[in-house]
């Protein structure tokens, strides 16, 4: 039997994705290699803790604004299904969010097939085949891979075998009494393994060739957060502890015990220099594990094979009918938006699954018909309620478009597919997306010595640096026009004379070219 859809993996993507085909009643499966959802989740974070936040108090009565806050939840219209029935912790536990997933999968139990991990994957006359590791074949005619990052990424560094790794390495910190440890890696993982260990080493050196980024300046949560930062202060404050930057360039075993490390720092002239460690723990982030995939399916890939080249419709780019979905779409917002991450891929796997029914079920865009006339006040009314716009800043953006008398809304779409076409030719366009200031990531935002425009003034809102709502115009597919809303300390972008009125103005001047 060939499926018109399998999906690999029933993480939050592939459940997420799962759910809105089982809605639809389209003939799909999804194959799992472990024995329940959330596979990745039973190992990762190796300390148990997510930083996911889980904010249960808002302050917010409409459900849809308090997603905003809401991390863990996947998109469903049963409240039930809200995580915060399942923690009330502001960063909360792994094992809620795998408490979390299995309910969220009960409804789905005849769709997956658990303990089928799929060992190869080929694809011939339009049609995939996988080969699961029993030995029974499944087919289909589109391929949606939602497995994650699953394999650490190793650098190349001669005697890395020697090195310990964030995925096996002991989380006991008493295994780690008066050593010290190198650990190889500056990211969340680094620091949520350095942190773990500062009571009870001897030392901890974190290492990597680039700069620290700090997740509270760049609004990239991939960067370091400060729940996971407390190493700096025993850096900083002299605690014996130490932050280098450098790349590491040998590592080898001492007869005596432990390791020889040579080190090339990064901002002197110093030559190499020697250091000793009992200890040596690989921390440098996960990549894509594409080995399943025969000659006829491999996906080419980027980032440094990390990721799975894509096109703004999250396809393949070499291979037709092979999608992604979750963590692995981030290739198309590297470090810059919020794909990579379930607060974020929740709303690209929706917008993947609507591009799936308009490219083979002959579903069009979900769009709802309006009036010129009340084009700014629906923008309006989306920017301080939508959730997907918020969380998905720059990358998702809801479009308005207008031919003759006809106006019709679409929520959601990301923004380079509708660039290359993906809705379809129109003679005017508005595309509002929620987006932050050009250089707002190589500003303080603690300093106090930085000019910061007032909020609430529409004249100098193009210079916002802060989140904020911003309407570009389209006329034939090509830019014409831009208007930034000013920026909110409370992000409520509806003042009648400061956000409504200017964007009224902006919008019959828009369509006043006609």
């Amino acid at each position: 039997m060939t499926r018109d859809y399998l999906i690999i993996g029933a993480g939050p993507a592939g459940l997420q994705l799962a759910a809105l085909l089982e809605r639809d009643g389209r003939d799909f499966a999804v194959l799992e290699a472990g024995p329940a959802p959330g596979t990745f989740f039973r190992t990762y974070p190796r300390h148990r803790q997510l930083i996911s936040i889980n904010k249960v108090y808002t302050g917010q009565s409409d459900p849809e604004r308090a997603m905003r806050m809401d991390w863990n939840s996947l998109l469903t219209d049963d409240p039930a299904l809200r995580f915060a029935n399942y923690s009330r912790r502001y960063f909360p536990g792994a094992d809620d969010l795998l408490r979390y997933l299995a309910d969220f999968a009960a409804p789905l139990k005849g769709r997956i097939h658990y303990h089928t991990a799929v060992v190869r994957v080929e694809r011939a006359d339009g049609v995939f085949t996988l080969t699961d590791a029993s030995g029974e074949v499944h087919s289909c005619r589109r391929l949606i891979v939602a497995t994650g990052v699953s394999q650490l990424y190793v650098p190349s560094i001669p005697g890395v075998e020697l090195a310990e790794r964030y995925d096996t390495v002991s989380v006991d910190p008493a295994d780690f009494t008066d050593q010290r440890v190198l650990i190889i890696g500056k990211g969340n993982s680094a620091f949520e393994t350095a942190d773990a260990l500062v009571e009870t080493t001897a030392a901890v050196h974190v290492a990597g060739p680039h700069s620290i980024r700090f997740a509270w300046q760049t609004h990239y949560v991939g960067h370091l957060r400060a729940v996971n930062n407390t190493f700096l202060d025993t850096y900083q404050l002299k605690s014996g502890n130490a932050v280098l930057d450098g790349t590491v360039e040998k590592i080898e075993r001492r007869p005596e015990g432990g390791f020889r490390v040579e080190f090339r720092y990064a901002r002197t002239v110093e030559a190499i220099r020697v250091l000793h460690y009992d200890r040596i723990i690989l921390c440098t982030g996960f990549r894509f594990d594409a080995s399943i995939f025969g000659a006829s399916a491999r996906p080419g890939l980027a980032i440094n094979d990390r990721f799975p080249a894509q096109t703004p419709a999250f396809e393949s780019a070499d291979v037709p009918g092979l999608y992604v979905a979750g963590t692995l779409s981030q290739q198309r917002d590297f470090k810059k938006s919020t794909n990579g991450f379930i607060h974020g891929f929740r709303y690209a796997v929706r917008a993947l699954h609507k591009i799936l029914m308009q490219r083979y079920e002959d579903v069009p865009w979900p769009s709802v018909e309006l009036g010129q006339s009340a084009i700014a006040g629906a923008i309006i009314t989306r920017v301080n309620s939508s959730s997907g716009l918020w969380q998905q800043f720059g990358v998702l953006g809801d479009v308005v478009t207008v031919d003759g008398e006809r106006a019709a809304y679409h929520e959601e779409v990301p923004v380079s597919f509708f660039r290359e076409g993906g809705l379809g030719a129109h003679r005017h366009a508005f595309v509002v997306t929620l987006e932050y200031g050009p250089d707002h990531d190589t500003v303080d935002p603690f300093d106090v010595s930085v000019p910061r425009i007032a909020e609430n003034d529409p004249f100098a809102a193009h210079d916002a640096s802060y989140l904020h709502p911003v309407v570009r115009h389209y006329v034939d597919g090509a830019p014409r026009g831009e208007h930034h809303l000013a920026e909110n300390l409370e992000n409520e972008w509806d003042l009648p004379a400061v956000h409504r009125l200017p964007l009224e103005i902006f919008v019959k001047a828009a369509l006043a070219d006609d």
